[in-house]
């Protein structure tokens, strides 16, 4: 997936393949309790880490680091679940707030055209569901995570992203 050249209209947000550089980066992030809070996601221990990422780097998923500004801000993909392609991203905190997301989510809507697309974001997660909702996804339903920090369920909205 190509990305776009600085001074565009991109807001410094820029799109790559993943490389095994960006591995500790992303790892260091998904270690921010503040994140993990915010995702509903426990954060996993660096052999778990690793060996996920190995697991879905070469299936037929997207996975693109985001860059902003020629820093790693985290990543992005889509990947198929259940027999619904689905998308998902993350960002280092110190990168929140900025527009980041909904950049690499609008650059990944370009790229990946299959339709339709589906999200699942915690409901406690108001910026994240304000990047989807602003880049076009609905919500559709409500489920239940059990993936939260300490094994507690997480509510969450699933959201869709029609033709």
């Amino acid at each position: 997936m190509d990305g776009h050249t600085p001074g565009d209209a991109t807001g410094g947000v820029f799109l790559r393949e993943v490389t095994a550089d960006d591995l500790p980066i992303f790892f260091e992030q998904q270690l921010d309790p503040d994140a993990t809070r915010m995702s509903g996601f426990a954060s996993r221990d660096r052999d778990a880490f690793m060996a996920h990422w190995a697991r879905i780097l070469p299936e037929t998923n997207v996975n693109q680091t985001i860059l902003y500004h020629g820093q790693v801000a985290g990543y992005i993909v889509s990947y198929e679940q259940l027999g619904e392609r689905e998308v998902g991203y993350w960002l280092g905190r110190n990168f929140w707030g900025k527009g980041v997301a909904t950049q690499a989510l609008s650059q990944l809507l370009r790229h990946v055209q299959s339709r339709p697309l589906y999200a699942h974001v915690a409901k406690h997660n108001i910026a994240s569901l304000r990047v989807l909702q602003k880049c076009g996804f609905t919500i559709t339903g409500e489920d239940k995570l059990s993936a939260g920090a300490g094994g507690e369920e997480i509510e969450e909205f699933v959201l869709k992203l029609e033709a």
